[in-house]
Formats: structure tokens, sequence, C-alpha cells
């Protein structure tokens, strides 16, 4: 199995999803102790369209990077329908809650880790509706996580 990023060239964070990942990710190939995961996973970061739902942030300096305040299903179904690969979202449970209460989710790659923590941020906690989603794959991992895919039911 090639890795999800490899069929996607956008991405799609939080505001502080993006920052944690602004610090690491564009010179984590560099580090003389990057694991090969770092360096592919660092050319890949450096190299998509990163767009970044936030209310606060209003504009980037940064290359590949769109900022995006208001307008959220305007402007999330403009860049859907653009050419190119798929779009991933990592982390950001609030920017999620939030693309997921807009309907602009069509796929769900959820990961399952041998761990239990006991606070955070619930992943669904805000949605009023149910969604139906169908199951696409699923891939036990050597480390002990669980992917599961699903594909939305229905999809505007």
């Amino acid at each position: 199995m090639s890795p999800i990023t490899d069929q996607a060239d956008t991405a799609i964070y939080g505001r502080i999803t993006y920052q944690i990942m602004e610090n690491y990710w564009p010179t984590a190939a560099d580090k003389p102790t990057a694991t090969k995961h770092d360096r592919e996973h660092s050319h890949w970061y450096n190299n998509v369209t990163k767009i970044v739902l936030s209310r606060t942030l209003y504009q980037s300096d940064k290359r590949n990077t769109i900022i995006v305040g208001d307008n959220v299903v305007q402007k999330i179904n403009a860049i859907k329908q653009e050419q190119g690969k798929n779009i991933l979202m990592f982390g950001s449970p609030s920017a999620a809650q939030t693309l997921m209460q807009l309907n602009l989710v069509d796929e769900y790659w959820l990961f399952v880790n041998p761990i239990i923590l006991g606070s955070g941020i619930p992943f669904f906690a805000k949605l009023k509706d149910s969604i139906q989603l169908k199951l696409a794959t699923t891939n036990v991992f050597s480390s002990g996580v669980i992917g599961v895919h699903y594909t939305r039911e229905s999809i505007r």
C-alpha cells in the first residue's frame, strides 16, 4: 500500500495544526537523524498546496499556502473542482468538524491507535445530523494501528 499522501496534492489544516506543521516539516528532511519517512513527508509537505482554515490568520507569505477564513463552502468547493489529486486533512479536529458540518468531506480515513487518551477534542462531537458512510477498505498495520477508509454514501 502506497502512502495516502501519494494520492493527494493539497492538504487542509486548522491554524494550530498548520503552525505545528510549519515548525517541523519544511526542514525535517535536512536533519541528520531524518528517517526515510521524514524525508519523504517533508518533500511532500513542501510541494503540496496548503489550505489553512482560520479566523485569525488573514494572509500567508508562504509558498503554496491559501488562508480561508470566510465563505468556506464556496472556496473549498471551488478548490475541489480544480484539476489535481485528492485533498487530505491531518488532525485539526475543529477545522474537520467545520468541514463535516458543511458537508464538504467526501471520504474518511480513520486510524485507531493502540493508546487510550483521557482528554482531547472529541472528533464528532459537534455533528447535528448523521452521515451515512460505506466501508471501502481496512488495514491492520504491524504497529497495531487499524486504518479504516469510508466513503460518504451520497455526495452532493
